[in-house]
């Protein structure tokens, strides 16, 4: 009798570990094709799955035992077909096109948001040199922040800390302003004895949450409407109300608009177009998002010729490094959608748009006539479908699809980060976040990939077609039994190949994509992918941060095969830009 593939519990309740070691490319290839047979909309056929060509390091080289690079990879792996199948259609045929998926460049890709060279300098080094960055990078972070606030304190605000009840953590999410929820749990945002260093910081909150259960902790967040979660194991989540509702969607969540709506005629592509030959082109994305996972879809959309318009509200805080990447070839723009004039504008660029995609929670939306039902009648009034593509924390409905939520909270609340915490033996359960954005950045990539099916959908069905994203699902799905977690011979190989630093629960985000891109840069091969220059970049000489040089990461996906060239290769037309960029009189489509 054949022993089953996975071994359960190793990581905890509800985790399955391989039993036996499979490369990263092999292990993409299978993930495709478990994909392929539960997405609507995705071919099925073994001739077309075959066009895609995995390649890379056989070893895994992200920390922990999470498959993000395999399942990263099987996902633009589908993009890469989709837009295969796009340019057939567009009646650019190509029977010897074939895609082609790097893993080790999928492993940047998930932290490539820091994966940035400005004026020839990393910029996650430039990150610690705060004055220089400031100078060159627009400051979207500290709008309407208070000043006072110990920058020491406000960065380990987001972070996991212990509660009275033993063995049993919560997860703190500052977002980017935490004086209201510091206040809301009863912790001084200015205490009174002085925090030098990130560990006294630290301890500040760590005495506050000891004295706190987990519960309550949780209703006061729940009750204030503050970000934050209990720590789960992958079981006790998946016991939760909202983790049964969850579990009933696909990762790639592609639904008809209702039935009960007007019929609307199929919208086909335009015909190809041999000056400009992108899957995409001619197609226009309209997003409206912030940080990290719905700019990721529209960025992959603008790499395969999107022409993409991202608004930002001016009076919203954001992350600055991210307009370095997550806006390449894309128009930015402010639009302030509680002044009228701002608000018709946006509706005007909605009427042109083949592709909605939003950030915000269910419901935040209605009031400026941009809900989901908006949306759709707006669709069918002009007789054009639309695709809607809305990505939030907790999924599309139960009872937390309306709370707040970030990469931090769907990691701890999925069971992503206790896992990690027993990959790496820390005592007492203690939770640890991945070390590179994969939640946001894996989310980014299924609403891309909905959205092209959805755009496939309308072309030959018709109608508008709605995309749900979920950054828990997208954990669920990492922590599956399908997918499976590395063993731990595999964790502590590639920990002793990039020696890296301790990782705890107290670390930020950022804090633990530095650590592994300085481990990656101690190793041969992965300091070759990092050179600036290498085939993985692309840069360009002149930029609008400050005219300096700007490099930044290709597109995962690359055609190869005879009448394939570089025009028609994934690539972005224009440089990141910061926020807001064009003026908002002068954008349209």
């Amino acid at each position: 009798m054949m022993a089953e593939p996975r071994i359960l519990n190793v990581y905890g309740p509800g985790t399955f570990t391989d039993r036996e070691i499979i490369s990263v490319p092999a292990d993409a290839h299978r993930i495709l094709r478990a994909l392929a047979v539960k997405t609507i909309g995705f071919t099925n056929d073994e001739a077309t799955l075959s066009k895609v060509r995995f390649e890379g390091d056989a070893d895994p080289v992200i920390p922990g035992p999470i498959k993000s690079t395999p399942v990263a990879a099987a996902l633009h792996a589908m993009a890469g077909i989709l837009a295969d199948e796009i340019l057939t259609l567009r009646g650019s045929s190509n029977p010897d096109r074939t895609v082609v998926v790097n893993t080790t460049h999928t492993a940047l890709w998930l932290g490539s948001v820091v994966a940035v060279y400005l004026d020839h300098q990393a910029i996650i080094t430039l990150l610690r040199e705060k004055k220089t960055f400031e100078s060159l990078v627009p400051d979207w972070q500290q709008r309407g922040l208070d000043p006072g606030l110990n920058p020491l304190l406000k960065l380990r605000t987001t972070a996991v800390y212990p509660t009275k009840t033993p063995g049993q953590w919560y997860s703190l999410h500052g977002s980017l302003n935490p004086e209201p929820m510091l206040r809301n749990l009863g912790i001084n945002p200015f205490p009174q004895d002085p925090i030098t260093n990130l560990s006294e910081a630290a301890g500040y909150l760590r005495k506050a949450t000891a004295n706190m259960t987990p519960a309550e902790i949780e209703y006061a967040n729940l009750s204030a409407g503050h970000c934050g979660t209990i720590c789960h194991t992958p079981t006790s989540w998946a016991n939760t109300i909202m983790g049964k509702a969850l579990s009933a969607h696909p990762l790639i969540d592609v639904i008809p608009q209702p039935t009960h709506s007007t019929p609307l005629p199929p919208i086909p592509f335009p015909h190809f177009n041999p000056a400009n030959p992108l899957p995409l082109s001619g197609v226009k994305v309209l997003e409206l998002a912030r940080i990290i996972a719905a700019p990721a879809a529209s960025s992959i959309l603008a790499s395969v010729g999107a022409t993409v318009i991202k608004v930002n509200a001016p009076q919203l805080p954001d992350m600055s490094v991210l307009q370095l990447t997550l806006t390449a070839g894309k128009i930015t723009t402010c639009l302030d959608l509680r002044d009228a004039a701002d608000l018709a504008q946006f509706h005007s660029l909605l009427q042109e748009a083949d592709i909605f995609i939003q950030g915000f929670r269910p419901g935040v939306l209605d009031k400026f006539g941009l809900s989901q039902d908006d949306i759709l009648t707006i669709a069918t009034k002009r007789n054009r479908g639309i695709v809607y593509v809305t990505e939030n924390c907790f999924g599309p409905d139960g009872v937390y699809a309306t709370r707040p939520g970030w990469q931090q909270i769907a990691d701890c609340a999925s069971g992503v980060a206790y896992v990690m915490g027993r990959a790496y033996n820390l005592p007492d359960g203690e939770p640890v976040l991945p070390s590179l954005p994969i939640s946001d950045m894996t989310c980014g990539l299924v609403c891309a990939v909905g959205a092209m099916i959805g755009l496939m959908n309308r072309a030959k069905k018709g109608g508008s077609w709605i995309v749900r994203g979920s950054l828990v699902r997208v954990d669920t799905f990492l922590l599956g039994k399908e997918v499976g977690l590395y063993s731990r011979e595999v964790v502590e190989r590639c920990q002793e190949r990039f020696q890296w630093g301790e990782m705890r629960g107290e670390h930020h985000v950022l804090e633990l994509l530095r650590m592994t891109w300085e481990g990656w840069a101690r190793d041969g091969n992965m300091g070759g992918y990092l050179r600036e220059g290498a085939e993985w970049w692309e840069a360009w000489e002149e930029s609008a941060f400050d005219g300096k040089r700007l490099s930044i990461l290709r597109p995962v996906v690359r055609f190869e095969g005879q009448g394939v060239d570089e025009k028609g290769q994934p690539r972005w037309r224009t440089w990141g830009v910061p926020y807001g960029f064009c003026e908002k009189g002068s954008v349209a489509f």
